[in-house]
This record gives structure tokens, C-alpha cells and sequence, in this order.
């Protein structure tokens, strides 16, 4: 456990059996997912040196100590410890098992900048103790971390593609910023000239692993701002039109390249998989890449 998150102080309540730890990561860089459970009633103490650190009950509930007094958080809901900041749960029960989330400070703190904007230092300050999964922005969130914890049987599935896991802790930390701090981000929409700028830089590298966070740093606000105003001077988002960029120009590749097989177009120009650009293919020009190639 102190490998995977961090050195803790664990002591038995009540007098009940020993804990049997459950534990499975899933590795993706300055993120890490897991799937904890100690089978017992149990107490942790943790200083969560150098990250920040989430925990969403799956079963049971987790009670800990918050800066406004006890907490106790239940499925549907999540509970926020800050980097470096002495953290006691007081109980953790034995039919806990947690979903936990772990960012890397630094990392997350200048990812803060980019998809919120503003001075990354007040982010401490911005998050709650408690997170709601239940519904909006935060179920979005809790349904992300699921589907990437699908993959916790096989925590070497990502671990020779850093593109594929650069992305998805981006939209982690993307979605869990906007999730946690729904009033930061605002300020004036980026001009034309900035959604020009991203608009140009997409144009140039399509292929490129862009985040929101990425683009929101070439305009120069946060991603919030930059999606509406993409969507106020273009019509889509950021994300949307990178995607018909991306197709226009696997289009132009199928016909011109035809020693090139669907899959070599669909990795050159950015698609995380032959399937993903098959499907986006057919929704935007009717036919699959396979009959766009025959015709």
C-alpha cells in the first residue's frame, strides 16, 4: 500500500480480525488508479506527501477528519485529501472497498492553471473535503474513473503507449477540476485571434496528443472559457472540430495512399484505434473507411 499511494500509520478498531488488503493499480503516470479494501474496521493516518488523493466508497462507508470537522463519505459520494496535509480517516470499515484517485501535486496543480486558469496555488483552497458523484459534472467524473478501472486486471495495458496514457490522465484531471471547482475557469471568452491560434495549431498537427488543457494554454484561458467560446465563434468544441480536421485529412490519406491499411491511417492521424476511427468515419461520411477506400 505505501508503495502504491503512501507511507500511513494503519491500526486494527475494536478488536476484529486482521485486514486482508485488496489492492490493484492501474499506472498512469502523474495519475494512479486503484481498488482498495483492508477487510476489517480499521483507522489510517497519512500525510499524502506530494499528491492529492480521492477516495470514492464503492461499498461501506469512510469517515475522516476534514478542516470544518468529521466526514463521511458513502457510495455516491468522495472524499478529498490535499497534498501534504496531515489526513486521518478514523474508520474505515471492513466492508469498505474505495475507488482512489491519486495526482501527482505539481502535475495537477499546473494542469489546474491550464483548464481553470488563473493562480495554480489557490487550488489547495478551491477543492472541496467532499465530492457528489451523483449527478452532474461529478457523475461524469465517477463514470470516467470506472471505465478506466475496467482495466485493473491488466495494469499493464497501457504501460508501452505514453501517448494513450498521457490522455487519459488528462481527461482525468480535466474532468475532476471542472467537477471540484465548478465556479473557477470563469472570465471574458478568448478573442478570435485566440481560437484562431488554436484553430491553426490543429491545422498543423492534427496527429499531435492533444488535451483541452493544451489547447486552452495556446488561447491562453482556461478550458471552460475556450470551449465556449470556440463554440460561439465556430460552432462546435475544441475537441469536435480537432476530430473532423483529423477525418478530413484520413480521408484525403485513404485515397491517396492506398498501400496504407485503415488502421496505419487511423494511428497516423491521431486515432487512439482503428475501431474508434471507423465508427467516427461512418457517422461523419455515411460509408466506412473499407468502402470509402473501394469506391
Amino acid at each position: 500500500m505505501a508503495e502504491a499511494y503512501f507511507p500511513h500509520e494503519l491500526r486494527l478498531l475494536g478488536g476484529g480480525r486482521d485486514p486482508r488488503l485488496t489492492l490493484r493499480t492501474l499506472d498512469l503516470g502523474p495519475v494512479l488508479v486503484g481498488h482498495v479494501g483492508w477487510g476489517a474496521d480499521v483507522r489510517v493516518a497519512c500525510d499524502y506527501p506530494g499528491a492529492y488523493e480521492v477516495n470514492m466508497p464503492l461499498t461501506g462507508h469512510l469517515e475522516s477528519r476534514a478542516r470544518h470537522g468529521g466526514l463521511v463519505s458513502v457510495p455516491g459520494q468522495a472524499t478529498v485529501f490535499r497534498a501534504d496535509t496531515p489526513s486521518l480517516i478514523t474508520h474505515w470499515d471492513a466492508t469498505c472497498t474505495v475507488l482512489g484517485v491519486k495526482f501527482d501535486r505539481t502535475w495537477l496543480e499546473c494542469e489546474a492553471e491550464r483548464v481553470l486558469g488563473g493562480d495554480r496555488v489557490t487550488l489547495r483552497g478551491a477543492l472541496p473535503d467532499q465530492l457528489d458523484l451523483a449527478e452532474g459534472r461529478g457523475r461524469a467524473w465517477r463514470q470516467l474513473v470506472g471505465s478506466l478501472a475496467a482495466h485493473l486486471h491488466d495494469p499493464e495495458l497501457f504501460g508501452d503507449c505514453e501517448p494513450v496514457r498521457h490522455q487519459l490522465a488528462g481527461a482525468l484531471a480535466a474532468s475532476f477540476l471542472l467537477a471540484g471547482c465548478p465556479d473557477a475557469g470563469a472570465g471574458p471568452l478568448p478573442r478570435p485571434k485566440a481560437i484562431a491560434r488554436v484553430v491553426d495549431q490543429l491545422h498543423d498537427d492534427p496527429a499531435r496528443g492533444w488535451t483541452a488543457g493544451d489547447m486552452a494554454a495556446v488561447a491562453g484561458t482556461s478550458v471552460r472559457r475556450l470551449q465556449e467560446g470556440f463554440r460561439e465563434w465556430v460552432g462546435c468544441t475544441p475537441s469536435e472540430y480537432l476530430l473532423g480536421v483529423r477525418l478530413q485529412r484520413a480521408a484525403a490519406d485513404l485515397a491517396e495512399n492506398p498501400h496504407r491499411t485503415v488502421s496505419e491511417v487511423a494511428a497516423h492521424w491521431g486515432f487512439s484505434s482503428a475501431s474508434r476511427f471507423a465508427a467516427a468515419y461512418r457517422r461523419r461520411y455515411g460509408i466506412s473507411p473499407a468502402q470509402a477506400r473501394r469506391r
